[in-house]
């Protein structure tokens, strides 16, 4: 047009478009070069409507590239004379930009007068759009109700419309309103969903949408997720001034919660720069609150003080959602006369709606009744900040995302287990409170019949790696399809919604009482010293042990003492172990009655080879995540059906030689090996049944616990499948190295097969938590097997297992590796 039209007003509009295009490419200096092209056109047409929407695009162009205020001048003189329809659509692009400096009350006023004056409007896009801005509005100041209904009414427009980028935007808000209740599945997969609409219909995803998923992902503890999405949003983006600033302010929290401090501070420091270049004060405002934390988290001190009590008082006169945390931290870096009135002021926010900003509240309280010597008060405190962190989780189906939400509790239970910790029976009470309470919910999965694609490909992938990697071929096109799936399968699996309510924690008189003669030792960490209760004939004793420094230092040397004699290299564990003991221990020991004993480990702990604690070794023990969940495991009926299931897994060095041997003493069992070994059969036999021994090679994954996994004739068994199962199997023997490893996440939390397995309901497992020897672990399991035919406990099956292992030094280290978990 611009080449062949000499048409002043027609020529506006071309530049007009062209201005758009670029704004939108984040082209800011190509953009106002066309839109001032475009105004001088629309000048020569003498088009009064022409010129004022041209400058109105000008206007928030030049807000775009960082220049507000001449972007707000802009606007108010394209609005000077503007009346109907036409003057609506430019008061609507003047309350964006209020809406980008963060005045959203002015913002919001300016939105309803623009809506107000498009009614009957025949521009439906238009008219959408606004509703879709004022919803977005509403939500920021916190009206989620009105907030949706806007967003519905113009979701219901857009649809219809083939409006397709704005419909996207509708359903963006959305998401952002089901967050905003607590949903954050729903909010997960309806950013999720839109991120595919989006490259589904040939477009690079919103900006918008990038950082609130980011958003998101943080706050459902998916910190490391939200930085790689984060980063590469940052790499491959074209952005605007305007957005590279917020990009900037989003990556500092990221790398924050990462642990990245240098780059955290870095980033809030640019983000606070450029905000404040660009007259953006509410945001200017927040980045200065990521850089002290950033600094604080650094350990940086010095003028640290002053500034966080500035930033903090400044969020608290607007009532930010950021005010109780601002507060929290500035008064750990005042001085103790101003320290308490500080968190007086975090804990007002008490009945917030936001899940987070509650528990917040209720830490500051916590803090505030602690430095009034107030134990009963931190415990009540306490047990509110918990109870908002429950409701902030309970509408996750997703054992990792409940597992990784606790972590916005871990001040909570530090400071409520320091409180505790003076009486035992309190101290148990609090224990049993905030241990593997996301084991407390069985995990939210689809039906276990419909396999989804995603499991499907990746299963098939790990079958032609297993291949590639036994033929001596490159795998590393196939490496990176398996992490193109896993990320494909985790996101899914955070998608899914709770089908169920955790159920409660047990308090100490019912641990007291179910524990009756026995004996359960619970291990709880309490400032990084280990607190041992033992409960036994009614009564709960405390004895205080090593810390949980010496305990980790000797964790290296214990696992590579086992690894050796899984190789044939056997060495002396006594010296380890005694070390081990009065680490863990302590005078405990001495006061552990003869017997069997439950022990219930922190999560860092629930790795180790326990019977080589002297006191152990010869005695049976089962390991639990909680005297919670061993409760549940004791309540649990065995199924009247008693059939068995054996499995033989591809590629095993001792080829699966005692699944025969069990055949033969299980004549009714079911067999699968060989080609028969494969993931759906595995499941279906694994449902409802009472004994299942997995004999395959397993393979823990730190990185992404519920990616570890036992290898089937047709690729991995992960957890991810295991979560699928309607009834978990009574009890189950893995055979596999490190199969009964289960990984600490969260505040006390764990996450593998065996934890799969629990909150599904299996009462009991054996497993191994270290390398161990194939052939050592055949003749053994045998050992095993024939125990339990006699009706023994599996912790008193392998205590036999031990003892007739004992003159074998390899044998012998093969069984110390097997804990018995549950009952």
């Amino acid at each position: 047009m611009l080449a062949e039209e000499t048409d002043p007003l027609l020529r506006s509009y071309a530049h007009h478009c062209l201005g758009v295009v670029f704004r939108d490419a984040g082209r800011i200096s190509d953009a106002l070069d066309q839109l001032q092209l475009g105004l001088l056109a629309a000048r020569d047409a003498h088009h009064g409507d022409r010129e004022r929407d041209v400058r109105a695009t000008y206007g928030v162009a030049l807000a775009l590239g960082g220049q507000t205020d001449a972007g707000l001048s802009e606007l108010r003189s394209a609005l000077e004379g503007a009346t109907g329809e036409s003057g609506a659509k430019v008061r609507m692009r003047y309350a964006g930009v209020l809406a980008v400096l963060g005045r959203y009350d002015d913002a919001a006023t300016s939105m309803r007068v623009a809506l107000a004056e498009m009614v009957g409007s025949k521009d439906v896009d238009w008219v959408a759009r606004t509703r879709v801005w004022l919803g977005h509005l509403e939500l920021r100041l916190g009206r989620i109700d009105v907030a949706e209904r806007e967003i519905l009414e113009a979701e219901e427009m857009l649809r219809h419309s083939g409006a397709t980028l704005q419909w996207l935007a509708a359903v963006e808000n959305l998401a952002e309103i089901a967050v905003a209740r607590g949903d954050l599945a729903t909010g997960l997969r309806s950013y999720a969903d839109a991120i595919a609409a989006y490259e589904a219909a040939g477009h690079p995803p919103r900006h918008e949408l990038v950082v609130l998923y980011a958003d998101t992902a943080m706050a459902a503890g998916l910190s490391a997720d939200a930085s790689t999405l984060l980063e590469s949003h940052h790499a491959v983006a074209s952005l605007t001034p305007v957005e590279e600033a917020e990009l900037d302010l989003r990556r500092s929290a990221a790398f924050l919660a990462i642990g990245d401090t240098h780059r955290a501070t870095a980033s809030a420091r640019a983000a606070r720069t450029k905000f404040r270049d660009q007259r953006r004060a509410w945001f200017e405002l927040r980045a200065s609150l990521a850089e002290v934390r950033a600094r604080a988290s650094s350990g940086e001190a010095a003028g640290l003080s002053r500034k966080a009590r500035e930033v903090a008082a400044a969020l608290h006169a607007e009532g930010g959602v950021e005010a109780a945390s601002a507060l929290i931290l500035a008064g750990k870096l005042s001085a103790a006369d101003a320290r308490r009135a500080l968190w007086h002021e975090a804990s007002a926010y008490r009945s917030s709606p936001n899940g987070l900003v509650r528990a917040a509240a209720w830490l500051a309280a916590a803090y505030e009744r602690e430095s009034q010597e107030d134990a009963r008060g931190v415990l009540s405190a306490s047990a509110a900040g918990l109870r908002a962190i429950d409701e902030h989780r309970r509408l996750m189906g997703s054992s990792e995302l409940r597992a990784l939400a606790t972590t916005h509790g871990r001040e909570l239970t530090e400071i409520v287990l320091r409180h505790a910790a003076h009486d035992p029976r309190t101290l148990l009470r609090w224990s049993e409170r905030t241990r593997a309470t996301a084991l407390a919910q069985p995990p939210a999965t689809s039906d276990a019949a419909v396999i989804p694609a995603s499991l499907a490909a990746l299963r098939d992938n790990g079958r032609r790696l297993a291949e590639a990697r036994q033929a001596g071929e490159p795998t590393e096109d196939l490496e990176r399809e398996r992490l193109r799936l896993e990320r494909a399968v985790r996101t899914e699996s955070h998608t899914i919604s709770a089908d169920s309510d955790p159920q409660r924690p047990a308090s100490a008189e019912e641990v007291v009482a179910g524990v009756g003669d026995g004996c359960l030792v619970e291990l709880v960490d309490v400032d990084g010293v280990l607190h041992v209760l033992v409960v036994h004939k009614g009564r709960v004793r405390r004895k205080v042990a090593g810390t949980t420094k010496e305990v980790a230092d000797l964790l290296g040397p214990a696992s590579m003492l086992l690894r050796r004699t899984a190789r044939g290299r056997p060495a002396s564990t006594a010296d380890v172990g005694q070390r081990l003991q009065q680490a863990i221990l302590g005078d405990a020991a001495r006061i552990i009655p003869d017997g069997p004993v439950v022990l219930a480990p922190t999560a860092r702990l629930h790795g180790l080879a326990w019977s080589l604690l002297p006191t152990l070794r010869d005695r049976p023990y089962g390991v639990v995540p909680s005297a919670g969940q061993w409760l549940r495991a004791t309540a649990r009926r065995r199924p009247e059906e008693r059939r068995t299931l054996l499995v033989a897994g591809p590629d095993l060095e001792s080829g699966g030689a005692e699944v025969p041997l069990l055949a033969e003493r299980h004549p009714d069992a079911v067999l699968l090996d060989g080609r028969d070994a494969t993931l759906a059969a595995v499941l279906e036999q694994l449902d409802g049944a009472d004994l299942a021994h997995l004999a395959t090679h397993g393979h823990f994954r730190a990185d992404s616990p519920l990616f570890s996994s036992l290898d089937l004739a047709d690729g991995p068994l992960t957890v991810h499948d295991l979560e699928r199962v309607r009834t978990a199997p009574y009890r189950v023997v893995l055979s596999a190295c490190e199969s009964g490893v289960l990984a600490p996440v969260g505040a006390e939390e764990l996450l593998g097969l065996a934890a799969a397995l629990f909150s599904l309901g299996t009462a009991g497992l054996v497993s191994s938590v270290a390398e161990v020897n194939d052939a050592a672990t055949a003749e053994l399991m045998v050992g095993l097997h024939d125990a339990l035919a006699r009706d023994e406990a599996p912790a008193q099956a392998l205590l036999e297992v031990r003892r007739a292992a004992a003159d074998d030094p390899v044998a012998s280290g093969t069984a110390a590796a097997f804990v018995a978990l549950g009952v």
